[in-house]
């Protein structure tokens, strides 16, 4: 047997999956009764905190939507910003997130920091912004990021891998000669929070979960969940 073909046998897969330690290092503490009354400032904290702290792309979250058919749908894209209007990331409208978004504009955002042992996890509606402020979400943004949304049909059948590397090739060059080129379709949302979770995992098991859930008259309130 090739080592190719150990390495992906049920066997090694089991022996490596039930060898994996979680939190196999020292974790920050966390004092909910501390925390602030809403839950913008304790999410920049822990997301500062985890970035210093040497988590490796911490600004990466998964997305969760619902297609048509009610089935759910999800993905790992990048944070752009948060604000006081919520959560914010761009893609293509003709995208599949995109049109699932348009028929129902409702998602989940869901971060996971394991070199601190935290999660946070985003619940609400989505927006998306108007065309101007899409234009301005490219263009602060890399060339690369410029050449991929000028590649375009996102989530569409891709015919060979020779037909995206000659149109991502071409996308490239015109990123590079024109700085502006328009994406029509790119677009910026944002998640507009109504519960927003914290989670704090402990070697004992004994993880921390504070939950902010908006009120009808905008205010949030706080309660502890069993881990």
């Amino acid at each position: 047997m090739s080592s190719e073909d150990s390495q992906s046998s049920p066997d090694a897969f089991r022996a490596t999956l039930h060898s994996l330690r979680v939190w196999d290092c020292p974790l920050p503490g966390f004092d909910p009764g501390a925390a602030p009354g809403e839950p913008l400032t304790l999410f920049r904290e822990w997301f500062v905190h985890a970035a210093r702290a040497g988590q490796l792309e911490p600004h990466t979250m998964s997305l969760a939507t619902v297609d048509g058919q009610g089935r759910p749908d999800v993905r790992t894209l990048m944070l752009h910003d948060v604000d006081a209007r919520g959560w914010h990331f761009a893609s293509h409208a003709t995208s599949a997130k995109g049109v699932q978004l348009a028929g129902r504009p409702e998602a989940a955002l869901g971060f996971y920091w394991p070199s601190v042992g935290r999660q946070v996890r985003v619940r609400g509606r989505v927006t998306a912004c108007g065309p101007e402020e899409s234009r301005a979400d490219l263009a602060v943004r890399s060339r690369g990021a410029l050449a991929a949304a000028l590649t375009g049909r996102q989530s569409e059948v891709l015919g060979s891998v020779e037909e995206l590397a000659r149109v991502s090739a071409a996308a490239w060059e015109r990123a590079g000669a024109e700085p502006d080129a328009p994406a029509p379709t790119w677009t910026r949302y944002v998640l507009e929070p109504v519960e927003v979770e914290f989670f704090q995992g402990d070697a004992a098991r004994r993880h921390v979960r504070l939950r902010y859930s908006r009120t009808a008259d905008g205010s949030w309130e706080r309660e502890l969940l069993w881990p």
